[in-house]
């Protein structure tokens, strides 16, 4: 039987986003100090912060519509952090092995929210 979903923090997207954020959070310590490496160092942290914040906002929508919806903003945030990190891993802020598994994730979470979207789009709205 499948584990009840109450809270968004129940969510396994979730919980991979916010593993993801606190691994940035580390990753941009790494970075030059200068100014180049500051600009891109805000953008990462606002794109990969803004996939689980649009997950935890969409699980308290009114509607599946508007869950939905936030799970697609996520879900091109998580592109947008991809595109980040492959900047951040040609740009030689990051080695690249780090770089390629934060890469990997950016995938894997936008595969488990196009997912959790399908499923929800075939729920008939209550």
């Amino acid at each position: 039987m499948a584990e009840q979903v109450k809270h968004f923090t129940d969510l396994k997207v979730w919980r991979k986003a916010h593993e993801l954020f606190l691994g940035v959070l580390k990753d941009v310590e790494k970075f030059p100090r200068i100014k180049g490496a500051g600009v891109v160092a805000d953008q990462i942290i606002r794109s990969v912060g803004s996939i689980g914040a649009n997950i935890a906002e969409g699980f308290n929508s009114r509607t599946r519509k508007q869950y939905i919806n936030f799970l697609d903003i996520a879900r091109r945030s998580g592109a947008e952090s991809e595109n980040w990190y492959y900047k951040i891993r040609d740009a030689g802020f990051l080695d690249n092995e780090t770089a390629n598994i934060r890469i990997a994730t950016c995938i894997e979470i936008s595969k488990m929210l196009q997912s959790l979207m399908k499923s929800l789009s075939t729920i008939e709205e209550e």
